[in-house]
């Protein structure tokens, strides 16, 4: 399950283990406030996750494609498949 957590820089640095872990371990996100803003702690998969999709999405090709699929679904141009046939 997503969650997010949220702490100061101060208590970052006394229980970094622990946020480390839940980053980690349990997939949280950490948002460690500094005054008026902030950075924020996400797992090295999330990071490679969210990195891939931009490559994907900075593609002309496969936004072309996303587009004219939105496009035929929205014209009712496409086929229901039952999923337990297949």
């Amino acid at each position: 399950m997503y969650r997010m957590k949220t702490t100061s820089v101060t208590d970052f640095r006394a229980n970094i283990k622990k946020y480390l872990d839940a980053v980690i371990l349990d997939y949280d996100s950490v948002v460690i406030n500094r005054g008026n803003t902030g950075a924020v702690l996400i797992s090295l998969d999330e990071y490679n996750s969210i990195k891939g999709t931009e490559r994907v999405m900075a593609s002309d090709g496969i936004k072309s494609a996303i587009a004219n699929g939105r496009t035929d679904f929205e014209k009712g141009n496409f086929v229901e498949v039952d999923i337990e046939s297949l």
